[in-house]
């Protein structure tokens, strides 16, 4: 008999699932939460959920109203979904089979939110038990679509198709993996371009949707069927429905990226075809995707040519989708002296932690190119999307990401303006001589809206025309400087970002007069923005200003007492939302003016005002992410001048991560709270990284020696922490107080060496955070050099596991670069005081060891490396037989410069001389030898190097 629920549990789960979404009641609410992650414990959970979720009409029983039971079923698939995503493993088969046999039901449902949640439910499903988990699933959801009994409603078509696109969405690696002898893709394809001709336009857009999902992967189903889709898309092209037309610019788009030779033939065609649907501006969405047509080919190697001829065509328009639309200007109105009005939570949302941390060898620095636009092109973040039909949980200050202003979105103004910016770099001069006429007619416009497209599109091709528009500046630059008092706030907004981007021009004049004349004025007039009476245009201002910073650098140093006391007036003057960019501002002059910044009267300026913020932000505000890795920035600046800073906020970083590890494990325990924000740590950690790199060895010693809890204690926990970010900027840490404090970290490395060794595991990083998971792996390497060196002897007993973790790096064809060079580093480091337990497996990495560590510059990081190979090498030379060549290239080619700095390396050249003195004594002919093995110019470099 099938399983059938109980009556009194059924009313008081439904009673909770109908409360947690009781956002009037909060004491209910917060009951209701309690007792629904009790619940979760029940082996019969999943099944009343189910049965809740699945019923269309409300149970015998139950008494509710429509709305009512659509939100006790709405909680209750949300719930079943995330159940499944949590415990998949824990739900017993019983469970399972009644799921799979219920939830396909909800897809027929009249309501389409109920339909989108069986799809969530679905794809979860999928997700954990993979597709042989559910075999009848996909074929059974294609016979829905494709109607094959006759008799299926177009809700429940809809439906299938929804889950599907959400099926083939998240798991499209696992769709193209052979399953005894088949690939899913192998039907699917074939049948999702059956479906775009559905005499329904939402199963037709959704198939097209889902197969552009796949074009970027290349499956070879799709490859086969490509011209299929081809000509599809083409009987598509003039779909009546926008939303497929949509998908039909999409999938050009994508096909470009894979396939550009299919395109090429048709070229012509599509130009006129994405200019009609970029004139579509009653449809805004389908005129952006059309867009990006022109972005996607103008940065295509082998295609931006093709558009060459068509560039008279294609640049009106994006001229003419510059032009705020009267919509736009609408939603924009208000916004005019509005300085000193509060701003709104939810304006507030800035985004943080930039990866600084990222350790690279000592020559090469890691620079984040910030990209300020200051209401430019561009493309923000996508953010987490919900899935269809999910419910959000709204807080009380929580907004829509773009808060439908056209300045906070991606939109065809923005993706007009970047293809412009492409074009410009593709064909310089033909572009500007096309928009001259545009400029000429629309600078110096009466109407607003066309000066700002202008002063838009002359920004846009500042970097790709920049010769083609110099000979103009001169005249165009103090015009701009001018229309920064335009009265209109959205001109004075874009000319700040317009002169930003010509700020390189004039930061490379060369002469004073001209510096006087034009840079210098520039400047001002920027710096002035950042305190206008308008919000935006002093974020623009700011935004400005630092793209400026990057462009001037050290030409800076000058200007650096007016810069700070307009930052310092800033700092008086900015509501929340501005403070972000303009820690940026400050975070950038501390980068490009170094040490030029520690200067007494600028430090009596800017500290006085970073403190004042600094005690004003308390520990939970959001704040303090930015704050935090400004002030690492200008604690690197400022090196031991920044010592009477450092104890206060040194001891305020280590309560910070203190306190979110706390909360972080008070969660673990207790599903009701709320996992604290990670930022908060990786920021902190950021920034004891930057004390301890700055103060003197005393100093920092002091400070590490002083804090409560301990430093190293916290890091143990930080080292193992479930986020990428967090253990990356962990072993910067970690590797920067082997370096700085080491003696106060050696009591500590018994209990951090096993944890480091395990995170070097090339296997424990997960393939859809792979790019986060080597910069993890990348300090982890970094910093095991750095102790490998004050170590010594006793990294002993964790040599084996290090040598297997190095050499499964180095054997690795998927590690980036960066990686494989530290790696090395780390390996050619143990052998300074290891070479004993090394040189019996020498012949083991003595390849790949070679190869990494010739790409890397010559720095001391290479001569720490090279040295102890070499003296492994030294205690078993007979292992380097196959690669004596290759080692003798490494040794002619090496440039000493930077070895002789150090006391540590500079014997570099005599353990050269000895090793290769060493294989002279055992190979015969040694001269024969080489001559057979290496290129003339390095035998003769050795030679004059090493008296051979």
């Amino acid at each position: 008999m099938a399983w059938q629920p109980e009556q009194e549990p059924l009313r008081q789960l439904s009673g909770c699932l109908k409360d947690s979404l009781s956002g009037h009641n909060k004491n209910a609410q917060k009951q209701a939460e309690i007792m629904l992650a009790q619940a979760k414990t029940s082996p019969d959970i999943n099944n009343y959920l189910t049965y809740l979720f699945s019923s269309s009409q409300v149970p015998q029983g139950l008494s509710y109203s429509t709305e009512e039971y659509h939100a006790v079923r709405s909680a209750a698939a949300v719930m079943l979904k995330n159940n499944i995503k949590t415990g998949y493993k824990s739900i017993s088969p019983e469970s399972l089979a009644l799921v799979r046999s219920s939830v396909p039901l909800a897809l027929q449902d009249k309501n389409q939110s109920i339909r989108g949640y069986a799809g969530n439910v679905i794809t979860e499903i999928v997700s954990r038990g993979g597709i042989l988990g559910w075999p009848q699933l996909l074929p059974e959801l294609l016979s829905l679509i494709g109607n094959e009994t006759g008799n299926i409603t177009p809700e429940a078509q809809e439906g299938a198709m929804a889950a599907l696109a959400k099926v083939c969405e998240d798991n499209k690696k696992m769709l193209d993996k052979d399953y005894q002898g088949q690939r899913p893709l192998t039907f699917i394809i074939p049948k999702l371009i059956e479906f775009t001709v559905s005499d329904k336009p939402k199963v037709r857009s959704l198939a097209l949707g889902t197969i552009n999902v796949f074009i970027p992967q290349k499956p070879q189903a799709l490859l086969v069927s490509l011209d299929d889709l081809l000509n599809r898309l083409f009987q598509l092209a003039n779909d009546t429905s926008s939303d497929v037309r949509r998908q039909v610019c999409r999938a050009f788009v994508q096909i470009v990226e894979i396939r550009p030779d299919k395109i090429q033939p048709h070229i012509a065609g599509l130009v006129d075809y994405m200019i009609a649907q970029q004139r579509k501006i009653e449809d805004e969405d389908l005129a952006c995707d059309a867009a990006e047509f022109w972005l996607t080919v103008g940065e295509h190697d082998q295609l931006w040519k093709a558009l060459g001829p068509y560039l008279n065509k294609i640049i009106p328009v994006l001229l003419e989708s510059m032009v705020y639309s009267e919509e736009d200007i609408a939603m924009l109105e208000g916004g005019g002296n509005d300085a000193d009005e509060e701003d709104r939570a939810e304006d507030i949302k800035p985004k943080f932690a930039k990866g600084k941390s990222i350790r690279t060898l000592a020559n090469g620095e890691v620079v984040e190119e910030s990209s300020p636009n200051g209401g430019s092109y561009s493309k923000l973040g996508d953010g987490d999307d919900l899935d269809e039909g999910e419910i959000e949980d709204f807080d009380d200050d929580d907004d829509d990401d773009d808060d439908g202003n056209p300045e906070d979105r991606w939109n065809l103004r923005k993706c007009s303006a970047a293809a412009l910016d492409v074009f410009a770099t593709d064909f310089r001069g033909p572009v500007f001589e096309t928009i001259l006429p545009y400029l000429m007619t629309n600078l110096r416009h009466e109407e607003w809206p066309y000066r700002e497209a202008a002063v838009l599109a002359l920004g846009a091709v500042a970097e790709g025309c920049l010769d083609v528009v110099t000979p103009h500046l001169p005249d165009l630059v103090p015009y701009l400087i001018s229309l920064l008092n335009d009265s209109e706030p959205l001109v004075r907004q874009i000319t700040c970002w317009t002169l930003g981007r010509y700020s390189s021009w004039g930061a490379s004049l060369n002469t004073p007069a001209l510096r006087a004349q034009f840079f210098e004025p520039m400047m001002e007039g920027i710096l002035t923005k950042m305190l206008d009476t308008n919000k935006r245009v002093q974020e623009a201002g700011a935004s400005a200003f630092a793209h400026l910073e990057e462009k001037a650098g050290a030409t800076l140093t000058p200007y650096c007492e007016p810069i700070i006391r307009q930052f310092v007036r800033c700092f008086e003057k900015y509501k929340d939302r501005n403070m972000f960019i303009l820690y940026d501002c400050v975070q950038t002059l501390s980068e490009h003016v170094g040490h030029g910044l520690a200067q007494p009267q600028l430090i009596d300026l800017l500290m006085p005002a970073l403190i004042h913020r600094w005690n004003k932000v308390s520990d939970q505000s959001r704040e303090l992410f930015p704050l935090l890795e400004c002030l690492s920035y200008v604690a690197t600046a400022l090196a031991e001048s920044f010592a009477p800073f450092a104890q206060p906020v040194f001891t305020r970083c280590i309560k910070i991560i203190h306190q979110n590890l706390e909360e972080y494990m008070a969660a673990v325990n207790n599903p009701i709270l709320d996992s604290p924000d990670k930022d908060f740590l990786v920021t902190s950690l950021d920034l004891l990284s930057a004390i301890v790199q700055a103060l003197d060895e005393k100093q920092s010693a002091a400070l590490v020696s002083g804090s409560q809890p301990r430093l190293f204690e916290l890091l143990t926990f930080c080292m193992e922490d479930p986020e990428n970010d967090v253990r990356q900027s962990s072993y910067a840490l970690l590797g920067d107080c082997a370096k700085y404090v080491y003696p106060q970290l050696k009591p500590f490395l018994p209990t951090l060496l096993p944890i480091l060794t395990q995170q070097l595991d090339l296997e424990a990083i997960l393939d859809e955070q792979i790019e986060t998971g080597f910069s993890v792996v990348n300090n982890a390497c970094w910093s095991s050099g750095e102790i490998s060196i004050q170590y010594g002897k006793e990294m002993g007993p964790f040599v084996g596991k290090l040598l297997e973790r190095y050499l499964a790096i180095l054997s690795n064809p998927e590690v980036p670069k960066s990686v494989l060079e530290n790696a090395a580093i780390a390996l050619g480091r143990l052998g300074l005081e290891n070479a004993p337990i090394m040189s019996p497996v020498l012949a083991t990495f003595s390849e790949p060891f070679l190869t990494a560590i010739n790409s890397v510059d010559y720095t001391l990081e290479k001569a720490t490396a090279m040295k102890g190979f070499c003296l492994v090498i030294l205690g078993n030379p007979q292992a380097m037989e196959k690669d004596l060549a290759r080692l003798f290239t490494v040794i002619a080619r090496y440039n000493m410069g930077e070895a002789f700095k150090t006391p540590l390396t500079a014997d570099l050249q005599q353990i050269f001389q000895h090793t290769l003195d060493l294989y002279k004594s055992l190979i015969p002919d040694f001269n024969a030898f080489l001559a057979g093995s290496i290129a003339a110019n390095d035998i003769s470099a050795l030679q004059a190097a090493y008296n051979l």
